[in-house]
């Protein structure tokens, strides 16, 4: 989970997470939107398609992105906001 606070205003922010297949991809997502659901929570926006590789649920100020091994490595997330802190990190 990055921390986007100081550097976004679109998000305060990113957690990536990984699937190692569409199928995970697809039940990430669908354990996800339960637990959001839940807990009274609504998703404003979905974007991808778990055969892409790549899923985010936008939850207001948390987006959360689930890649494929592939995807992530080639969006390079962490890359891009390295100036984000890590606030947890879960191998």
């Amino acid at each position: 989970m990055l921390d986007l606070r100081q550097i976004a205003s679109f998000a305060d922010y990113f957690v990536v997470m990984s699937a190692a297949s569409a199928r995970q991809i697809e039940a990430l997502q669908e354990d996800l939107t339960l637990a959001l659901k839940e807990a009274g929570v609504g998703i404003f926006h979905r974007e991808g398609r778990p055969a892409s590789g790549w899923v985010l649920v936008d939850i207001s100020n948390v987006i959360v992105h689930i890649f494929a091994p592939e995807e992530r490595e080639f969006y390079g997330l962490e890359r891009l906001w390295g100036a984000a802190p890590q606030v947890v990190r879960i191998l």
